[in-house]
């Protein structure tokens, strides 16, 4: 009998426990929440026309450090956003096999649910914030430009209490309660 020094690898076409189609889409829904006030930062970074002036442009330092930061910002968020999926995919329940000494283990459900849940309250508190000074600040922009780009951050609000109704499943699933 030979004894094998590697944990037993588990399935990676399976979660622990079935994962019901409503909490994949509510995970995609989170992910795709953040994708349109990325790519109107995108967009802004490849000078499509979205009704501001160049005032605007200059607060968020176009031209210079902002075409570096910007789009830096917007893959940051949608990597952050990404993760998500990891909450009701095998991928979200297995350490990968490029991290040495946790190759093939499980993931402790905190190790997850913590800076899940950290993450559902600072999406909230920043959609919140950030409609909130959006929709009181003195920005010089077109009505249409206005329209579009509230169009485009508006369901940033929804991204954190998605995030977070994800977690709670997530750690409602691991520890079967």
């Amino acid at each position: 009998m030979s004894i094998s020094l590697s944990p037993p690898a588990p399935s990676h076409l399976m979660t622990a426990a079935p994962v019901p189609s409503w909490a994949r889409r509510v995970a995609a829904a989170a992910l795709w929440a953040s994708a349109p006030s990325a790519l109107w930062r995108l967009a802004v970074v490849l000078g499509v026309p979205l009704g501001l002036a160049e005032s605007e442009y200059d607060s968020m330092l176009i031209p210079g450090w902002g075409y570096l930061v910007v789009p830096l910002l917007s893959a940051f968020q949608e990597a952050l956003a990404f993760l998500t999926l990891g909450l009701v995919r095998p991928w979200g329940e297995v350490w990968p096999g490029w991290i040495p000494g946790l190759r093939g283990r499980r993931i402790p459900v905190y190790a997850a649910v913590v800076p899940a849940a950290l993450g559902a309250l600072a999406c909230t508190i920043y959609g919140v914030l950030f409609m909130w000074t959006t929709l009181h600040a003195d920005m010089e922009i077109t009505r249409w430009g206005e329209w579009l780009m509230n169009v485009c951050y508006v369901p940033l609000v929804a991204w954190g209490p998605l995030l977070a109704v994800v977690t709670v499943h997530y750690y409602r699933r691991r520890t079967h309660g």
